[in-house]
């Protein structure tokens, strides 16, 4: 199979290749063939699946999956005899039936937990959305996951890698859609931020601020012609100021083996984004306040479909050498026309799109303003009934610290009651003291207790 086939089969297997759109390519140029660290040859057998980050919610899992069947001689062995059709069919799905034992027991281990992470990930949805403790259906929840096959929750078959690569496919073949209309939605959004922000001054103020926005926008404006991508002078000037050529001796096939960095036959979506580099620093500079770094990626992702549309001609998102060498015998290679014309040439967006979209922020707003009211109410309710069991509090203390005196008082006056041994102690009434009898009775009462004192007093009859 042709090393070209080879990776056009490859890329449906190997997604990040269909979204080098996410990735920032710096400003200057990468290291050298020299400097960068060697490459796996086809004949070793390729890598299928980098480093880098899909940004796919079943990254890790697609990547795990496809780490693991690289590990099996027989898998491979059948990857390089594939064509795009046979995986595109799942053709190629059903060679896992002839995998060894070791590689599916791996893939079942991968399947169970990718299950277990997406059951974690429902339930935690459905916690914030509704009252716990609620039963939860997971085979149901799990059909809406279409990267694996939920009837089946524990083995790794052939139908789990026809739907993993069919789904990442699709995915990734719409992220170049979704980034535009993200861009949109960012330009609408600064427009109408913009225009609130002139309404809110007076006219002076609102006059000099529009000023110096046309100056801003007259600055950005004034750059030198970019080149379109692709086209014969583009290439010429990567050619000359970052090859370091003679341009006069401009060899296509040099420069694709040039700008081939990891030596694969192809130039897929990073490589190609790495040649607009110069051009992107003749309108964008990060010093420059009056240039926007989202724009520049927008207009570098507009930069690499435009190469796609018009060299890819298989459309399977690679550009061969025979495609580029083709690409360099067409009348519009050599054309340089009037130029590319740059994102502020092109609006985002329509008059009618940014109304629509300023409903929908001030439907939002409204929506926003009506629960911060709510929620001042319920923080003012709060602040009252917090009030009131503060001072229920207060009181609560006032009594305790009440019935803890009068506890104290009384134990006081229980311990002056008590004697050295605990007995009761009596206090007589002053008022209750007796009377001293008279000098001559005092005497005869004497008398009479010396001469019998153990015998009770007898009253007199005259005291009767």
């Amino acid at each position: 199979m042709p090393l070209s086939e080879l990776r056009a089969a490859l890329i449906l297997l190997s997604p990040l290749l269909l979204l080098r759109a996410v990735l920032t390519v710096p400003l200057e140029r990468g290291a050298t063939k020299e400097d960068s660290p060697a490459t796996e040859s086809p004949v070793s057998g390729p890598s299928l699946l980098s480093s880098q980050d899909t940004g796919l919610y079943y990254h890790r899992y697609l990547q795990e999956v496809i780490n693991v069947l690289e590990t099996d001689g027989h898998f491979r062995e059948k990857l390089q005899a594939a064509n795009a059709e046979d995986i595109k069919s799942g053709k190629l799905s059903r060679e896992l039936d002839f995998v060894s034992h070791h590689v599916r027991t791996k893939l079942d281990e991968l399947k169970r937990q990718e299950v277990s992470r997406l059951r974690m990930l429902l339930k935690a949805k459905i916690d914030a959305e509704q009252e716990p403790n609620v039963q939860l259906d997971h085979l149901s929840l799990l059909k809406q996951f279409e990267h694996l096959d939920p009837q089946n929750q524990h083995t790794f078959e052939a139908r789990d890698l026809e739907l993993l690569i069919q789904t990442a496919t699709r995915d990734l073949a719409q992220y170049d859609a979704a980034h535009h209309e993200e861009f949109k939605r960012y330009e609408m959004l600064k427009e109408h931020e913009r225009r609130r922000y002139l309404e809110s001054l007076g006219e002076e103020q609102r006059k000099e601020a529009e000023r110096k926005l046309e100056e801003q926008q007259r600055r950005h404006r004034e750059h030198p012609k970019v080149n379109v991508p692709g086209s014969q002078a583009q290439l010429k000037e990567v050619w000359e100021e970052l090859d370091g050529l003679d341009p006069n001796r401009f060899n296509p096939k040099t420069f694709f083996i040039l700008h081939d960095i990891n030596s694969d036959g192809v130039l897929d979506e990073q490589e190609l984004e790495a040649l607009f580099t110069k051009e992107l620093e003749k309108v964008y500079d990060p010093k420059n306040e009056e240039d926007d770094m989202r724009e520049m990626e927008e207009e570098r992702l507009r930069m690499r479909e435009h190469v796609m549309k018009n060299v890819d001609t298989n459309q399977d998102r690679l550009v061969t050498l025979e495609e580029f060498l083709a690409s360099t015998q067409r009348k519009e290679f050599g054309d340089a026309g009037e130029g590319w014309e740059t994102v502020e040439m092109h609006p985002a967006y329509t008059e009618d799109e940014l109304r629509r979209f300023e409903e929908e922020l001030a439907a939002r707003e409204a929506e926003l303003n009506a629960k911060a009211q709510r929620l001042s109410q319920e923080t003012e309710a709060l602040g009252r009934s917090q009030g009131r069991l503060e001072a229920q509090k207060r009181e609560l203390q006032q009594a305790v610290l009440q019935m803890e005196q009068r506890k104290q008082q009384q134990q006081s006056l229980n311990d002056q009651a008590l004697g050295p041994e605990g007995q009761l102690k009596f206090h007589p009434d002053p008022d209750d003291a007796p009377v001293p009898a008279p000098a001559g009775d005092q005497k005869d009462v004497a008398a009479s207790e010396q001469k019998d004192p153990e015998q009770p007093h007898k009253l007199d009859s005259q005291h009767l």
